[in-house]
């Protein structure tokens, strides 16, 4: 996250005022036509076109409203959506004078804790989405993997920056409650709608970071609970776990894993072959499902390495009984090397895209698998409940 505009001349199409005096920024924007007043704790920001929110109109209801301390920038349109806001309002606050007195100093921490309070005021704002996996020979669906949306009108917000700050203050774990509540919620809601017309009920996956399985405070026993109290099995969900930094305790996170998956859970390693998703980890998770990160994936039908790396997955797999699902697919050519290595699952734009409500999959024309020349006879090969593509 940068908090420092990055380029000499920005793009200016919108200003950005911050002050703590609330009288004088409403009675600017009272003079602003379609301007945005956000209240935080700290202060109040306002937000309007860069030609109406001039310093000279700032400086006129100032005097008029007896107000000395606030900041006024430019938001650097150049930025991307999501970084351009934060950098503004630090900016502002700054130039106010009154950073240190508010305990907003130039300190990444402190802006994410300022960021995610805010992402926890819009609870009731944010959206789930549901993209279909696939069974790559088939086109059968498998599961639904739940995509948590966050709407934050005036710091728009990926979940990954989202998820980045959780872990730099310490936030992970109510971060992911929070995501799984709202999650649950939106199954439930949309599973009742699928039993009551008289279909089969479906599976879903759900993104945890391995430090929240690990805190003191994560109960796996209550989890089981509310998946039952929203008329659910724990068997229709799959816990998908990646992480950006290092697991603190292998052992731990495997009696965590041993647990949930007697439960009845599916336990998931997300973007395999990228960042500290390395073998020797899922190995000792032994995971239900290995999802190979989508830079190994996209392109694989013209590269030998990724093909051979995909390879070193599907021998791996079948060792530990584990099954593979590719993420990213968004290429004919990339399904028909996948079928070729016998991985059985995919996901990607070319098969569905994610959607406020659990669509089937895109139906493409298949080709027959054609198993590796060293595949053992004899590899065990677990059964898969699944939901057919109309569903």
């Amino acid at each position: 996250m940068r908090f420092i505009t990055g380029t000499p001349h920005p793009i200016v199409d919108e200003r950005l005022l911050w002050s703590r005096d609330i009288r004088f920024v409403h009675r600017l924007s009272a003079r602003l036509p379609g301007s945005r007043l956000l209240e935080l704790e700290t202060g109040v920001v306002l937000l309007a076109p860069a030609n109406m929110l001039s310093d000279r109109v700032a400086a006129i209801v100032a005097e008029d409203a007896n107000a000395s301390e606030y900041g006024l920038v430019g938001v650097d349109s150049s930025l991307a959506e999501r970084d351009r806001y934060l950098v503004a309002m630090s900016a502002a606050v700054q130039l106010s004078g009154l950073a240190e007195r508010i305990g907003m100093a130039r300190t990444t921490q402190v802006m994410q804790t300022k960021m995610l309070d805010y992402f926890f005021s819009l609870r009731t704002l944010h959206r789930v989405s549901f993209q279909p996996i696939v069974e790559l020979t088939t086109g059968e669906l498998f599961e639904y993997e739940c995509l948590f949306r966050p709407e934050m009108p005036m710091l728009p917000q990926s979940i990954t920056s989202i998820v980045q700050a959780a872990i730099s203050t310490d936030r992970g774990l109510e971060l992911d409650s929070h995501v799984v509540a709202t999650i649950l919620e939106r199954i439930e809601i949309v599973e009742a709608a699928q039993r009551e017309a008289g279909r089969p009920a479906r599976h879903f996956a759900i993104n945890l970071m391995p430090a929240s399985l690990l805190h003191p405070s994560f109960d796996a026993a209550k989890l089981g609970e509310r998946i039952r109290t929203a008329g659910l099995d724990p068997h229709q969900i799959t816990i998908e776990c990646t992480e950006q930094q290092p697991v603190s305790d292998v052992r731990a996170l495997q009696r965590q894993v041993k647990l949930l998956r007697r439960m009845g859970f599916g336990f998931a390693v997300d973007d395999a072959g990228a960042g500290y998703a390395s073998f020797a980890l899922i190995a000792a998770l032994k995971p239900s499902i290995i999802k190979i990160d989508r830079e190994i994936i996209q392109g694989i039908g013209h590269d030998d390495a990724k093909h051979a790396l995909v390879e070193a997955f599907v021998s791996f797999g079948r060792r530990i009984g584990a099954r593979l699902v590719a993420e990213g697919i968004e290429r004919r050519a990339d399904i028909t090397a996948l079928n070729a290595l016998s991985v059985e699952f995919g996901q990607g734009y070319l098969l569905g895209r994610p959607a406020p409500e659990p669509a089937p999959p895109r139906q493409l024309d298949r080709e027959p698998r054609v198993a590796p020349r060293d595949a053992p006879r004899d590899a065990p090969r677990k059964r898969v409940a699944r939901v057919p593509s109309g569903a």
